[in-house]
């Protein structure tokens, strides 16, 4: 076969390697290239800031697919070697040794980044970030020999390190420029949860605070100084303050990019043939009728199935699942189903026991479901989702009431 019938993916990451599994499970049986920059084989990246990190999880468990997968499924995988250039015209793809790889189809899954701290000392050693399975083991290493941390912004990745420092005894202080944790994303009424749960773990908080500097002493991360002059002493910072899709190749390739690579609901990039899914992906989501860029594993782990399809041909290839994300933090673990924006509801409502943290919350816009999170109740979330779905209004005081069954709020032919 020739460069022409070859199916190319940049990014050898969950999406990656999903994508690769789905082009062969939808019968694609020509040349298979998946590239990464990384030494490791494609893994999933929420372990890394859960159980892997807590030392819960074997590493063996954060890989995709077995070492024998991709040569038994005929897959090229080239690890440790990163893609420099995308030529659309030519159809090729530039790696770092200068060779080049010859597709018919290609996907982009080339994720996201951290963003990094733009204050002085935030080049010291032991100022961490989360990102890649190195990451996590440099910090799970510190967390043997740190006896205090300050953890830098309160979001998903932020939260989920202080838990695993509080579990292994280390004494954490959380800076958050907001009043408290992950307030854009989840509104002032259930962040006050996330608050009260670590404060209740012995967690400092610290919210409006402004970062100074990183303090250090012979090259390494001592603590921090506010901008109020408040000095705070830590044996390691961590930083999590979001991430930024990687987009450079996808830019200087000449695709249309808007927070992230823009891509159709099936997928599609403005150049024909080329394809993005997972973090980098800004995707126009046929439910919510607008673009959206989702930054968690569901999407990295389903988008991959609707590219394969759509690279070869299959017109019902649409990706349409409802946002889905989840945490694991002490003894609360959640899902989340839906997309709010912030400031785009109008009110949240709880069934369940909020104080004791087994509830759902429900995020309204005019009697409309725009979002639903379980927490510590379980086997509810594909309910949620079904709420999510359906466009028609319900009724509020129904959804509080726990007497009142989640699927006796939906039409059924929702449920999906």
């Amino acid at each position: 076969m020739s460069a022409n019938d070859a199916c190319v993916i940049v990014g050898a990451s969950l999406a990656g390697a999903k994508a690769a599994q789905a082009l062969r499970d939808e019968g694609f049986d020509g040349p298979l290239v998946l590239i990464g920059d990384e030494s490791e084989r494609p893994y999933e990246r929420p372990p890394l800031s859960k159980g892997y990190l807590m030392g819960k999880d074997a590493r063996e468990q954060i890989y995709v697919h077995p070492p024998q997968w991709y040569s038994e499924h005929s897959v090229d995988l080239r690890l440790g070697i990163a893609v420099t250039a995308v030529d659309p015209a030519a159809r090729e793809v530039t790696l770092a040794d200068g060779s080049r790889v010859g597709y018919g189809k290609l996907l982009l899954t080339t994720g996201s980044s951290p963003r990094r701290l733009p204050v002085p000392g935030a080049e010291l050693e032991r100022v961490l970030y989360l990102r890649r399975v190195e990451d996590s083991d440099q910090i799970k290493e510190a967390f043997q020999s740190a006896s205090r941390a300050v953890v830098v912004g309160a979001g998903w990745i932020g939260l989920e390190t202080t838990a695993a420092a509080r579990a292994a005894g280390v004494e954490v202080t959380v800076l958050e420029m907001a009043e408290l944790p992950l307030l854009r994303v989840l509104g002032r009424e259930v962040a006050q949860v996330f608050a009260d749960l670590h404060r209740d773990h012995g967690v400092d908080l610290r919210f409006g605070a402004q970062l100074a500097e990183i303090t250090g002493n012979g090259g390494a991360a001592d603590g921090v100084r506010l901008s109020d002059g408040t000095r705070i002493d830590a044996d390691v910072v961590i930083v999590g303050v979001g991430i930024t899709p990687n987009i450079g190749l996808a830019q200087e390739a000449g695709l249309e990019v808007d927070n992230g690579i823009r891509v159709d609901e099936r997928l599609r990039t403005s150049y024909p043939d080329i394809y993005a899914a997972g973090d980098v992906a800004n995707a126009f989501h046929p439910l919510l009728g607008k673009h959206i860029r989702v930054e968690h594993w569901a999407n990295a782990l389903n988008q991959p199935q609707t590219a394969a399809k759509a690279m070869l041909g299959r017109q019902d290839a649409v990706y349409d699942r409802v946002p889905y994300f989840f945490t694991d933090q002490y003894d609360l673990g959640m899902e989340y189903a839906g997309y709010v924006e912030p400031g785009g509801y109008d009110q949240v409502v709880f069934r369940g026991d909020v104080p004791g943290r087994e509830f759902i919350a429900f995020w309204l816009a005019g009697n409309r479901v725009l979002a639903g999170m379980n927490v510590n109740m379980w086997d509810v979330n594909d309910h949620l989702q079904a709420l999510v779905r359906t466009a028609q209004p319900v009724d509020a005081r129904r959804l509080t009431d726990p007497q009142v069954p989640l699927e006796a709020l939906v039409p059924s032919a929702q449920h999906r």
